[in-house]
């Protein structure tokens, strides 16, 4: 008797243990960083020359996560290419990378700095994450030796990985992930398979990716329904209107998953670079889009440590219920094609007022009803769709529908990128046949500004408007993704990243950035 009492006091004292030491919310901070580039060169600069560079960036983000500590956040999130920028080739990236073990090896670099050879930028960024006692996410390069006589070993005998590192508030290394899906990025390999890294907190599960892996089924969409974690952590380097735009994509992305998401981008005025924010599913909580100044910038927000178990986590959608449930509108007389990058669009052109439209392509319908406040003489609408392999690679499936603005009053410029408007809606509902659960709703307004409570989704996967928009619309989409019908094939090459940027003339920037979608 003395014996079961005393086990089930035990039990009780670890349940009040576990629960007060599990926090409900947490306070998080993500970093836009203007990074400090190295100057071009054909040739390798020296380990300490790179070394110099990357303490120049880390001098400023250390002033950030100073900042984040002092305001209470627990973690921190900092760009994509962050310490070094992102114009290499395999050669001239070499000197910046270090090898960053499995953190099960249990290491503190800021206490054991030389236990895995030369590695100054880990011992640095563990101390930063030591000093000021918050999680710290960082990117960087990592470099693995390799037998030369494997026939996938690179000649330089390493294997070199995009990769980001998280060290908790004692400096641990607590994770280590490659990033997969390269766009261009000929300076970093491919891992072998996609990896799903997730680690434990006392306020939450959190999984980690970078950018252009944000539009595949792996790791992405994997590590939220398989490992069920309760946010993504994501440096990235992206920014590509009208469907890409950092802002808009990674919000929707987030409320179509049902996660938090943790977006800490690159900001660069001249490449067209700017985007982060703090994403809840239900709506964000701060976001940052800033094409004006050449500085860095630091978010705050308080976010659910379990957002499944929020009185606001949205309910799962039938992306599909509602266009499938209903007779297609009577068919348009005024329409035609059109390319979005090199996508191959059907559009239609919103003619009046107010009004039904269908358009459709392939499988895809894509079903609006509307009613503008006001319509502009000068501004045009169309609604389009869009289902296939998507861009210049043709690996991702796309399946879209959207109306958006047109560039202007000539049709052929419907699909290029727009970021001023002055028509607004007093209603709209935008829905689709999609053939995947993997669905994300867009908004974007005037400006590019996002439309918080301004737009829901009902479960029967109809995009509608709440009591009207406060300000001009420029997109209103239903981005989806089939990846079923993915072709599969991988390869390096760029990433979300402005590698790609670099390599063409900027009066063509913008449009080769829509033909590369997330760089």
């Amino acid at each position: 008797m003395i014996t079961s009492s005393l086990q089930t006091s035990v039990a009780v004292f670890a349940l009040i243990i576990l629960h007060v030491s599990t926090l409900d919310t947490f306070k998080a901070a993500v970093y836009e960083h203007a990074v400090i580039l190295p100057n071009d060169t054909e040739t390798p600069v020296s380990p300490d020359e790179a070394l110099f560079l990357m303490n120049k960036n880390i001098d400023i983000l250390e002033k950030a996560i100073k900042q984040a500590a002092e305001q209470g956040a627990q973690i921190i999130v900092t760009p994509e290419d962050a310490l070094y920028g992102w114009k290499f080739t395999r050669e001239t990236i070499f000197p910046y990378l270090e090898n960053i073990p499995d953190p099960q090896v249990n290491w503190i670099p800021c206490q054991e700095p030389h236990r895995f050879g030369h590695t100054p930028v880990q011992a640095r960024l563990s101390c930063l994450a030591k000093n000021n006692s918050i999680y710290v996410v960082a990117n960087m390069g990592d470099k693995k030796p390799c037998n030369s006589h494997n026939t996938t070993c690179p000649s330089n005998g390493h294997y070199q990985y995009n990769t980001n590192v998280v060290y908790d508030a004692k400096g641990k290394l607590v994770a280590r992930y490659h990033k997969y899906h390269l766009y261009r990025e000929i300076q970093f390999d491919v891992p072998e398979k996609p990896e799903l890294v997730t680690f434990n907190t006392t306020f939450g599960k959190f999984g980690i990716f970078t950018c252009f892996d944000i539009l595949f089924h792996d790791p992405a969409v994997t590590l939220v329904k398989d490992s069920h974690v309760d946010t993504i952590l994501f440096p990235t380097a992206m920014n590509v209107l009208p469907f890409m735009t950092a802002i808009e994509f990674h919000s929707a992305w987030a409320m179509g998953m049902r996660v938090n998401l943790l977006a800490a981008n690159t900001h660069n005025v001249s490449l067209k670079m700017t985007g982060s924010g703090i994403y809840a599913p239900h709506s964000p909580k701060v976001y940052h889009h800033d094409m004006e100044t050449e500085s860095g910038k630091i978010l705050f927000a308080e976010v659910d440590s379990h957002p499944r178990n929020s009185s606001t986590y949205p309910p799962a959608m039938n992306w599909s219920a509602y266009a499938t449930s209903i007779t297609p509108f009577p068919g348009p007389k005024n329409s035609f094609r059109g390319f979005i990058s090199r996508d191959e669009f059907n559009f239609t052109k919103l003619s009046e007022s107010a009004g039904n439209l269908t358009v459709c392509q392939k499988e895809l319908c894509c079903h609006l009803s509307y009613r503008m406040l006001a319509k502009e003489g000068d501004e045009v609408y169309v609604l389009g769709a869009f289902a296939g392999l998507h861009g210049r690679r043709r690996r991702e499936y796309w399946q879209v529908c959207t109306m958006l603005k047109c560039r202007s009053t000539d049709l052929t410029t419907c699909g290029q990128p727009v970021e001023t408007a002055l028509t607004r809606f007093e209603m709209f509902s935008l829905s689709g046949t999609f053939g995947t659960e993997y669905v994300f709703p867009e908004v974007l307004l005037t400006k590019i500004k996002l439309a918080p409570e301004k737009f829901e989704v009902l479960e029967d996967g109809r995009l509608v408007n709440k009591n009207g928009l406060s300000e001009p619309v420029l997109t209103v989409s239903l981005f989806g993704r089939w990846y079923t019908k993915d072709a599969h094939s991988i390869s390096g090459g760029t990433s979300n990243s402005a590698t790609a940027y670099l390599m063409i003339p900027t009066l063509l920037m913008i449009i080769t950035l829509r033909d590369a979608v997330m760089v």
